[in-house]
């Protein structure tokens, strides 16, 4: 076919695993991949809804391409992700947009883009009904497409991504997902356990499981049901994987005590966990709809170390929610030092169309109070992830390499004509050194000589 594709994507780690299993699907159906939009004849934009700020850079990036698009009319332009099943015809009368696909009509993807350049005229996938249960040919046919291109990437040598769940039933009352992404649906624990053995085959050495409530997961097959610490088990019994990550999970009692002793039993499963808290102020997270209390998540932190001691932990946070005081956010901030995070991220809210608190909440905290309280919690976490970084000087570490490092950290006056190297720990610390590009996908032991809040400095072993 000839045809280059250029593909943008925004969001979370669902959000690049589907970008992946899109530019691998479009890969065999003939497409060139392309990093340079101008040397592109179709744009794919995977955007993301879960803060304003977000869908804002899609629409400029649109903007920007309806102004390429007056010199290349041919161009297709593509929107794909969670913003193109919240907004659906509202954005296909976009000047730009030529096909809008929301996340769970994804398998049809190249044959949209294929009718687009025959005929010309625009098209929308998106799912009716999004809440309602998915009938089977849509379940099957994504089935289908995670299992026939859920492969190793290969941006990241030696790891990759496996959803084990899609959708979400929390329903937080500021979050889209539930409404962009549809309810609960685990996956068949044998579908999961074989793709993970291909990319073991293939040379993947790190497999993260994903789901938008990872430890929700659940799946009942005759009488047993399995939980994500059958899955990290049996994951842990491939031969070839070294580490097993997942992410993200939701403060909740059910199979997380289970959870834990998987991690604290095998070697392969990291000593990480990503486990949002999003306020301090239980008056908040009950308006939030969080279903638990500061002084219980507290609790399950704890519990969490004494099953596995030397655990390394991290948050999210959401300040300046409709009717938080300064008292609310203090409370934040106090828990925020209580539960000694490695790192936080904290996000300043936005109303999202179609969520609880946007129907309900007045959004009555000025951005500049929220642009203030975000500063500040930032503040306290650098601090925190500053200390617990300098326990690292001086120690020996194993890393699994990712590659060259975007950024110039080190001096390189004695690197030895080698490039610097960003590699992570077992417990998510990014490690910088010196070392052969060869090493890229393997693993390295390196001795840290210099510690920041957010990165660690080494040097090979």
């Amino acid at each position: 076919m000839g045809k280059h594709v250029h593909i943008k994507s925004f969001g979370c780690q669902m959000n690049k695993l589907d970008t992946a299993l899109v530019r691998s699907a479009l890969d065999e159906a003939g497409f060139s991949l392309t990093e340079k939009v101008g040397d592109a004849d179709v744009v794919l934009i995977n955007t993301c809804s879960v803060r304003e700020h977000a869908e804002q850079r899609v629409l400029s990036h649109l903007g920007h391409l309806k102004h390429i698009k007056k010199s290349r009319p041919d161009l297709v332009v593509g929107v794909i992700g969670c913003m193109a099943q919240r907004l659906g015809d509202e954005l296909l009368e976009h000047e730009a947009v030529n096909i809008v696909c929301g996340p769970a009509e994804i398998p049809q993807i190249s044959e949209l883009i294929t009718k687009v350049m025959q005929d010309g005229k625009k098209s929308l996938a998106v799912t009716a009904g999004i809440r309602r249960k998915a009938p089977a040919e849509r379940s099957h046919a994504l089935e289908e497409f995670e299992a026939a291109y859920g492969i190793e990437d290969g941006r990241i040598p030696a790891q990759a991504f496996v959803r084990v769940m899609r959708g979400c039933n929390n329903f937080c009352s500021y979050c889209v997902v539930p409404y962009v992404r549809g309810p609960e649906i685990s996956r068949p624990p044998e579908a999961i356990i074989e793709q993970i053995r291909k990319l073991a085959d293939h040379g993947t050495r790190q497999v993260t499981l994903l789901g938008q409530t990872v430890n929700s997961y659940k799946y009942e097959q005759g009488d047993k049901t399995w939980s994500l610490a059958d899955l990290l088990g049996a994951a842990s019994d491939i031969n070839g994987i070294e580490w097993l990550r997942f992410v993200t999970s939701y403060p909740s009692d059910e199979f997380f005590d289970e959870i834990m002793q998987i991690m604290a039993d095998s070697p392969k499963v990291c000593n990480y966990l990503h486990i949002p808290a999003q306020s301090g102020s239980d008056k908040i997270l009950r308006a939030m709809n969080r279903n638990y209390s500061c002084e219980w998540y507290l609790e399950l932190l704890d519990r969490a170390r004494a099953v596995v001691p030397g655990i390394s932990i991290a948050g999210d946070f959401i300040v300046g929610f409709p009717g938080e005081t300064e008292e609310d956010f203090q409370a934040t901030v106090d828990l925020l030092r209580k539960a000694w995070y490695k790192n936080a991220f904290i996000f300043k809210y936005s109303p999202r169309p179609g969520t609880r608190s946007d129907k309900r909440l007045q959004d009555t905290v000025p951005a500049e109070t929220k642009q203030r309280r975000n500063v500040e919690l930032l503040a306290v976490q650098e601090k925190i992830s500053d200390e617990l970084s300098r326990d690292f000087l001086g120690r020996r570490v194993k890393v699994l390499v990712e590659g060259p490092s975007k950024k110039a950290h080190l001096n390189s006056a004695d690197a030895a004509d080698n490039p610097q190297l960003a590699a992570r720990t077992a417990t998510d610390y990014i490690v910088v050194f010196n070392g052969p590009e060869s090493l890229a996908g393997r693993f390295a032991d390196v001795k840290i000589i210099r510690t920041s809040p957010l990165t660690l400095f080494g040097e090979p072993v």
